[in-house]
């Protein structure tokens, strides 16, 4: 089917995933050096530091597949997208090695939009970074006047509701 997978994509990925944590890019097929979740809550660490607690380095099946949903959890926590995000039985269980691929790769771009990440990136540059910052500015203008507006409102929404649930009906 279209399971076919993408050597090219996965050592890319691959040496994403170690320049990233600063190791060597192991031995062994991406799927063996992926599958505990350990590299992959590494990385979410290096990404957003502190976005995984706990790690379990062996265990049993179910602990390890704990790793890579602890993964997922950073990873959607880091702006990936739920669709975009492989399942655990993609990987654990090697259903679907490609969408692993897929899934890191989309991860290694959203880094772009992480102003505070230096370390190295994956894919096509998202967008030009002056005209990121000119937008920005333009958010944060726009934040202010919503903030303004919002603070009118409040007063006058919140009277009016005195009477509620003093009545009980038996």
């Amino acid at each position: 089917g279209c399971n076919r997978r993408n050597k090219e994509l996965e050592t890319e990925v691959l040496n994403w995933i170690f320049a990233c944590i600063g190791e060597p890019v192991p031995a062994g097929e991406f799927d063996d050096i992926l599958k505990n979740g350990v590299v992959l809550c590494n990385l979410m660490n290096k990404l957003s530091p502190g976005s995984v607690k706990k790690i379990q380095p062996k265990g049993t099946n179910f602990q390890l597949m704990e790793n890579i949903q602890r993964f997922q959890a950073a990873a959607k926590a880091y702006g990936l997208p739920q669709e975009e995000i492989f399942q655990t039985a993609d990987l654990f269980e090697k259903r679907n090695i490609p969408q692993v691929a897929l899934s890191l790769y989309a991860l290694g771009r959203i880094t772009q939009k992480h102003p505070e990440w230096n370390g190295p990136q994956l894919g096509p540059k998202m967008a030009d970074k002056n005209e990121r910052q000119f937008t920005e500015e333009q958010l944060r203008a726009h934040e202010g006047q919503l903030n303004l507006q919002m603070g009118y409102n409040k007063g006058a929404s919140q009277s009016g509701h005195g009477g509620f649930g003093n009545t009980r009906h038996m």
